[in-house]
């Protein structure tokens, strides 16, 4: 035994010093070890005093990682030592094996690390099931509590921060993380996105050179406040999104240029009745619900509440009170994204004008016909067709006009991107509008800007884009950035971004998920930060 003594010694406590192996002992499903501490003194954890005088000795069992399938229970014989400083509270005190024990600890410090990569990779539930597959069953709870004991990392003041929210309730509790863009390591995680938090945050750290942001009023303000010495950057790709969403409500606009004209003059949108063109009838629920909640704002609005009070009043947010209060009418409001869409429809649509135009006025019967062409769907979207569209004006027969959507994409697609036949119908699109050739020549150069880094010509397009009168999404897009002017023009003149920020909250949106959505702000942040 005295010759494999120290083989054992290097193969179970390798890392670990003062620690000698007395006996192992195999059974069919238990390995157990017998150990003993081999230091001289230990160091008091009351005063810090180095004493050498033992009082006494007892046994200790931590359990270890598992062998060959088997679990390890360390049988381990310490000490408990006198202290040597009669100042000193404790009188005795019981020795601690750096790297294998801790105080109260009943597994060893190699388990302990082991669980706690587990808990912070897979939380509670999922990590429970995968720490009784290799041996070492624990509780999805004592998982969680590894996790909270777990101090937070060495706090390092960033030079180069990116700021930006998080969901902890969605659409009712946000949060703000920060991220060091420089090293992609989260920073912190702060329990809401007000600008008082986020501006002491900042105030803390001096150090702070950039800070990367989107144009979030709290945002602007809190790094305004905060850190008045650091640049404040807006992010690229926040710019170019909030672009597009401008671009789509002005081509929307123009709807009507989008049809092949055949010779014939196209119907001027102007004179298009908001209720004609309305995609929510009367009687729609969603109409409804737009036009109740106009009617409120307004008469709040009329009645002397600020916009600020009424959002509060009626649980929405500043922007959507916002938007309500500048339409004249609910119609306004009905435009959106999900308009002019592809659907299975499209394809019968043509026969569908031309029975009508024969005299059958019959949706149940046209939806029998189309149905033995292999229509998959139900009777439900012929009916709206027919009532909506067809009763009253028909449909031109042709080729489908692109949608708004598609002409925005390839509006906002660099020119070389573009498929040739796509270049084609775009090119038609923008010989028969005016407007929305301008409005590309706009997007384009806005483009260019963003891609060569060239934020000193962003006055000079500011003042060509509020220029336009017939494209009013783009007017207000450029009014809009010069709110936040010097940061979009560091944006667009610095490489910095907040795509890695971006990136952190879709990991945390994953470790919600990950937790079914019960996780609190102080487990959701260690796991965010340790992991």
């Amino acid at each position: 035994m005295n010759e494999v003594r120290p083989q054992l010694d290097e193969l179970l406590f390798s890392s670990v010093e003062g620690v000698s192996v007395e006996s192992v002992e195999v059974t069919e499903t238990v390995v157990r070890v017998e150990a003993r501490t081999t230091a001289r003194r230990a160091a008091c954890p009351g005063c810090g005093c180095w004493s050498g005088r033992i009082h006494g000795s007892y046994l200790r069992f931590p359990r270890d990682l598992p062998a060959t399938g088997k679990f390890v229970v360390v049988s381990l014989r310490v000490r408990r030592f006198v202290c040597a400083e009669e100042s000193c509270l404790r009188k005795t005190f019981a020795e601690q094996v750096p790297g294998l024990t801790r105080r109260f600890g009943r597994r060893t410090e190699r388990l302990r690390a082991t669980l706690v990569s587990v808990g912070l990779a897979l939380a509670g539930r999922a990590g429970a099931r995968l720490t009784d597959a290799f041996g070492t069953p624990v509780s999805r709870n004592t998982l969680l509590r590894l996790i909270t004991s777990l101090p937070d990392p060495p706090a390092a003041t960033p030079r180069v921060v990116g700021v930006d929210e998080y969901a902890q309730r969605r659409g009712r509790i946000y949060g703000t993380v920060l991220v060091d863009v420089e090293t992609r390591r989260p920073v912190d995680l702060l329990p809401d996105r007000e600008a008082d938090t986020l501006a002491a945050w900042l105030a803390e750290r001096p150090g702070i050179e950039i800070v990367c942001r989107d144009r979030a009023p709290f945002f602007a303000e809190g790094a305004t406040r905060g850190a008045p010495q650091a640049l404040q950057v807006a992010d690229r790709w926040h710019l170019w999104h909030n672009l597009a969403e401008a671009a789509e409500k002005c081509v929307y606009r123009h709807r009507g240029c989008l049809r092949p004209t055949s010779g014939l003059p196209a119907e001027p949108h102007e004179e298009v009745k908001p209720a004609v063109s309305s995609p929510w009838p009367t009687g729609h629920r969603f109409a409804e619900r737009t036009r109740a909640k106009h009617a409120t704002i307004h008469a709040l609005l009329a009645a002397g509440h600020s916009k600020r009070s009424v959002a509060r009043q009626l649980g929405m947010t500043l922007n959507t009170t916002l938007r309500f209060s500048r339409a004249t009418t609910p119609e306004e409001m009905f435009t959106g994204q999900w308009q002019s869409r592809s659907t299975k429809l499209d394809a019968y649509k043509p026969y569908l004008d031309q029975r009508w135009r024969e005299g059958c006025t019959n949706a149940w019967k046209l939806w029998e016909e189309i149905k033995e062409q292999g229509y998959p769907h139900g009777y439900g979207n012929v009916r709206n067709y027919v009532s909506r569209a067809l009763r009253g004006k028909p449909q031109p027969v042709g080729p489908r006009p692109p949608s708004a959507r598609a002409v925005t994409r390839w509006i906002l697609t660099h020119p070389d991107a573009v498929t040739e036949g796509d270049r084609v119908q775009l090119k038609t699109v923008l010989a028969n509008c005016l407007e929305l050739a301008a409005l590309a020549e706009h997007v384009r150069s806005f483009g260019h800007m963003l891609t060569h880094l060239q934020g000193d010509q962003l006055p000079e397009w500011i003042k060509s884009a509020a220029a336009t009168t017939d494209l009013p999404s783009l007017r207000h897009f450029a009014q809009h950035l010069e709110r936040d002017l010097d940061a979009v023009i560091a944006g667009l003149s610095h490489p910095w971004n907040s795509g890695v920020v971006e990136g952190h909250v879709n990991r945390i949106k994953m470790l919600k998920r990950q937790m079914f959505g019960r996780a609190g702000f102080e487990l959701l942040r260690k796991r965010v930060l340790l992991a």
